[in-house]
């Protein structure tokens, strides 16, 4: 891997920004067919809960012009079939410490999950995603309420020695108040965007085509709002960022750095070609030489300069 393509989120040191987010890279292993997964950054595993989840009803896709709509639901083994079965099959293939994103619907189910991904070596950081009901408080999502953000950052750093990074829900009216949110709170850093709420309904009968109505829009058409909010969170935070949101080539790779991401995910475009990530990979090196770029940690934040 070439050195100019290194990067950092914190003290963690990457050979390259680009990881697949969580929810579009199952848990890494099945991509093994296509390429050797150790070229890649990092990886974030599928969002992991306390219990096993089936998910929401089906139809729970829905494409759209420039992404898709999704409400799977959190769909996954639980945190013990996780550390059990998933863990060990990625090892197998992959060589690197990957990112764990775990879900709850309360702070003591956050707090579990931590802190027996606290004990795998295999895991460098906790992604926490903030965009899931709180129960306990009526529905209202976790990464909506400033206080409840705090609440559970403060739960999960309490049971764990590993960098703790908040996944914010770009639906708020002001990314800026989450993000301070989670550093007061101590977050590591944040990983953002979320997906957007979106919704598609049938020609014929009118009725919404997801089951729940609505879901989590990814894609292309988020980038700007991504970029946006990137670009708000490095100006208002002293925290790395995770830069997420429409990202599909080497070009939007360079585009949110530059906006303050230290390291990107892609997410929805795993879903349209497996070998997205391996492809933007590759791009880096003759678009820096292109672009006069040396470094590419030397882009990160470039925009506020």
């Amino acid at each position: 891997m070439d050195n100019r393509l290194k990067t950092s989120l914190g003290s963690w040191q990457l050979d390259n920004p680009v990881i697949p987010a969580s929810g579009t890279f199952g848990f890494g292993y099945e991509f093994a067919q296509f390429y050797d997964l150790d070229q890649l950054g990092s990886m974030a595993l599928k969002g992991t809960t306390k219990d096993p989840r089936f998910g929401n009803p089906t139809p729970r896709i829905a494409e759209c012009a420039e992404g898709m709509i999704n409400s799977v639901g959190l769909q996954n083994p639980g945190i013990d079939a996780v550390i059990a079965n998933e863990l060990p099959k990625l090892k197998q293939v992959y060589h690197k410490q990957a990112i764990a994103n775990i879900g709850g619907f309360s702070v003591e189910e956050y707090a579990e999950v931590a802190k027996k991904f606290d004990a795998e070596e295999q895991i460098a950081l906790l992604e926490m995603n903030v965009s899931c009901p709180n129960v306990s408080h009526g529905g209202m999502s976790f990464g909506t309420d400033p206080d409840c953000l705090k609440e559970v950052i403060r739960a999960v750093k309490a049971v764990t020695h590993k960098p703790v990074y908040a996944k914010l829900t770009p639906n708020v009216t002001d990314i800026t108040v989450m993000a301070k949110a989670a550093e007061e709170a101590g977050a590591d850093g944040i990983s953002l965007i979320n997906t957007l709420l979106g919704a598609r309904f049938d020609l014929k009968t009118g009725k919404p085509i997801i089951a729940n109505v609505m879901g989590g829009f990814s894609g292309p058409a988020v980038k700007p709002v991504a970029l946006r909010m990137v670009y708000q969170v490095y100006e208002a935070v002293q925290l790395p960022i995770i830069g997420i949101g429409g990202i599909r080539s080497s070009e939007d790779v360079i585009e949110m750095m530059s906006a303050g991401a230290s390291a990107i995910e892609i997410g929805a475009q795993n879903c349209v070609d497996p070998y997205a990530c391996m492809k933007a990979i590759d791009g880096l090196i003759p678009l820096m030489d292109r672009l006069g770029i040396e470094q590419i940690s030397d882009v990160i934040g470039r925009s506020h300069r």
